[in-house]
């Protein structure tokens, strides 16, 4: 089985039933007494429609319809078919038409600039694009320097004169199945890392990782067909597509919100009756936020049904969780660990019955094995920081033309993530760090996440990031990156005063206050930091040395 029978099986036997409603708030919209009345705002005032939906039916109908024209113009299985869209209506047909002709899915972050996009391209010998009106400008710039691309798809009107229409062509063409025959073992997909190391790196995946992400996302969160999931990351990164492959799997309805407004998450929970929201640490703060200084009442919104909020994609402050459950003390809560080298999310994950263990990753996902080793590959006694690996069916196959870098990570069946872990004498694992991200003090090893969830307890902080920034008599020191919450003001002196709670040596030796960078899925942006903050000193620390 592969994961294009569920949407055949849902079309099936919920065929009538919504799928997917897209939501599209702008602030011309927010004095409208309701978003469906909204929704009758002439389009030419505001942008887009507001709101749009689809049923099961139309979306595997719409899939079909691409897969054939795929299959009208000789597409062979196992090309390289990439998306480069924002989250859409238009999104997730596209994705699973090109599953079902047999080819491989190559999802496209949207803020890659003109010369990452070229290189992602040109890595995953992409050679069907698909793109959508805010990349005009950022495609032309590229376009005559494409050696691999050799067809360029439009999602809207009055595309450029290189492109095809793609929903004029999709409309004039079968939606019956393709006969196509697909097995868990063909490659399915490749997403691309965070790039965090410079370009990205292309991570190939089989249908046999989709598949398990189905299985797992949907065994850890119990979805069933009565669950409406509010999906509000951007769908090109594996931890949205694989925790909506749950209300796939479920056959129920999912809500894809362009924004992250507060005030729209909750009115979107509200009026489409939302039970299950993935937020990202900065969202969840941001609406803490509003309702702490007042800009946000809870009662004026319909919140009883809202029984789960998840969080992944980094390490999550204990302190905010506790925070969370003194306004929304009925929700259950899990955390969700994995990266796209392990399809995603789930690979461990905290349980929603274990709120007792918040700080904690949580213990192995269903369908997989975990392991804490030391360098050597030897297990690690519980309690001691080793380097977590996972083993289980999402397992990627290869990092797409690198094999260097495959066999770096990939012993055997296990991944080496290159995250810092320890394991708990109940068995729970926490995650300490990325291992490229320890500071090295004195001889001393500092893991910046335990130092930013202790300044992140300091009531005027809204977010921090710890790097480490060259030192001429230490050879690192701990810099924190601090973002003070709005309206307030804090000091160098102050923040020292607050980490004199900590041990000496983990005390930040550097007090920087400024906005802390985060990418689209709410990971700090570390390397931004280090090129600002690194640099310089260490040329200043060389001299001197």
């Amino acid at each position: 089985m592969v994961i294009t029978d569920f949407l055949e099986r849902n079309s099936r036997l919920y065929g009538n039933d919504i799928a997917l409603v897209e939501l599209n708030p702008t602030e011309a919209r927010d004095n409208a007494s309701t978003w469906r009345e909204a929704s009758l705002i002439e389009e030419a005032s505001v942008g887009a429609p507001y709101r749009r939906e689809m049923n099961w039916y139309e979306f595997d109908r719409k899939a079909n319809n691409f897969a054939n024209f795929l299959l009208s113009r000789g597409t062979p299985a196992g090309t390289k078919v990439a998306i480069l869209m924002m989250n859409c209506l238009e999104y997730l047909p596209i994705y699973f038409g090109i599953l079902k002709a047999g080819c491989v899915v190559v999802p496209m972050n949207f803020r890659y600039s003109s010369e990452e996009i070229q290189y992602c391209l040109e890595l995953a010998d992409v050679q069907v694009l698909v793109f959508g009106p805010e990349f005009i400008e950022r495609m032309d710039a590229i376009v005559d320097r494409l050696s691999k691309v050799r067809t360029m798809l439009f999602v809207g009107r009055n595309g450029p004169s290189y492109t095809e229409n793609c929903i004029k062509l999709m409309s004039f063409c079968s939606s019956r199945p393709p006969a196509v025959s697909l097995d868990q073992d063909d490659d399915a997909a490749i997403y691309f890392s965070s790039g965090t190391t410079g370009f990205p790196k292309a991570i190939l995946h089989r249908h046999r990782a989709l598949y398990c992400s189905c299985l797992t996302e949907q065994k850890h969160h119990g979805q069933t067909r009565d669950d409406v999931f509010l999906c509000i990351p951007p769908l090109y990164h594996t931890g949205a597509k694989m925790h909506w492959f749950g209300s796939l799997m479920s056959g129920s309805k999912a809500v894809l919100l362009r924004g992250v407004k507060p005030e729209w998450i909750l009115r979107a929970v509200t009026e489409e009756k939302c039970t299950i929201v993935w937020l990202l640490v900065p969202w969840a703060q941001d609406l803490l936020d509003a309702v702490d200084d007042g800009r946000i009442d809870l009662s004026h919104y319909l919140l009883d049904q809202w029984r789960l909020m998840h969080i992944g994609a980094q390490p999550v402050p204990p302190s905010l969780i506790k925070r969370w459950l003194r306004y929304f003390p009925h929700h259950q809560y899990d955390t969700n660990y994995g990266l796209s080298e392990s399809i995603g999310p789930g690979c461990v994950h905290l349980g929603v019955e274990n709120i007792h263990k918040v700080g904690a990753i949580g213990v192995p996902g269903y369908l997989w094995e975990v392991r804490i080793l030391d360098p050597d590959g030897n297990d690690v006694a519980d309690g001691e920081v080793g380097e977590l690996a996972v083993k289980g069916p999402g397992v990627m196959k290869c990092y797409y033309h690198n094999q260097e870098a495959t066999d770096e990570v990939l012993h055997g069946d296990w991944l080496w993530t290159g995250d810092m872990a320890r394991m708990d004498e109940d068995g729970f694992i926490y995650l300490v760090d990325r291992k490229k991200d320890v500071i090295i003090t004195g001889g001393e090893n500092l893991y910046p996440v335990e130092i930013e969830d202790f300044i992140r307890r300091f009531d005027k902080v809204k977010d921090v990031a710890v790097i480490g920034t060259p030192d001429p008599r230490l050879g690192e020191i701990a810099t924190a990156i601090i973002e003070l919450k709005d309206g307030v003001t804090s000091s160098e002196e102050e923040i020292n005063e607050f980490c004199r709670q900590m041990p000496r040596y983990k005390r930040p030796r550097r007090i920087i206050f400024e906005k802390v960078p985060r990418n689209p899925t709410g990971k700090i942006e570390k390397p931004v930091l280090r090129e600002k903050y690194c640099h310089g000193r260490l040329v200043e620390a060389q001299t001197k040395g």
